[in-house]
């Protein structure tokens, strides 16, 4: 018997991250269910790839965030609209007000600080080493910390399906 494993010829990994990829499309769908009302202190920052097919943002934003942004979901949001395969959500940057439409398939992450939950995802294209960039804020309020400095790890679900040869 060899000791190597053979390659998958089911794509397992591509299956997890599209169901972990479903949990964020269903809170959202539920936060718009409930009229954009998020329950309790549940707040979420999405993290994206600002040119993943599909991403529509304004032109200021991606010049800003060239490779990844993270937005906050918490207390100047609204027109949540969560589709199948993606959501459109208005926010405010600097007290203007943008639109932006976010493929399921771009977010790289997803937490709740509130109940310290996290979803990490792998990128579904290989884009190689980001670009450094500022700190993503949409309006948010001075008291949120940041999703790294909220979660110490105990929720946070990382899939990383490497291939052996």
């Amino acid at each position: 018997m060899s000791d190597e494993m053979p390659d998958s010829l089911i794509p397992y990994d591509e299956i997890v991250q599209e169901a972990l990829r479903a949990v964020v499309g269903r809170v959202l769908g539920q936060v718009e269910g409930a009229g954009g009302v998020l329950p309790g202190d549940h707040h979420f920052y999405i993290t994206f790839k600002t040119h993943a097919a599909g991403v529509a943002i304004p032109k200021h934003l991606t010049e800003r965030f060239p490779d990844e942004m993270t937005i906050v979901l918490q207390n100047k949001f609204w027109d949540l609209k969560v589709e199948n395969m993606l959501f459109r959500v208005s926010l405010t940057f600097n007290q203007v007000a943008a639109e932006l439409t976010i493929p399921f398939g771009a977010i790289t992450a997803f937490v709740d600080p509130a109940v310290n939950f996290a979803l990490q995802f792998q990128a579904q294209e290989d884009v190689g080493t980001p670009e450094p960039h500022d700190a993503a804020e949409n309006d948010a309020t001075a008291a949120d910390a940041s999703p790294a400095a909220a979660a110490d790890g105990s929720n946070v679900v990382t899939v990383d399906f490497g291939k052996r040869k």
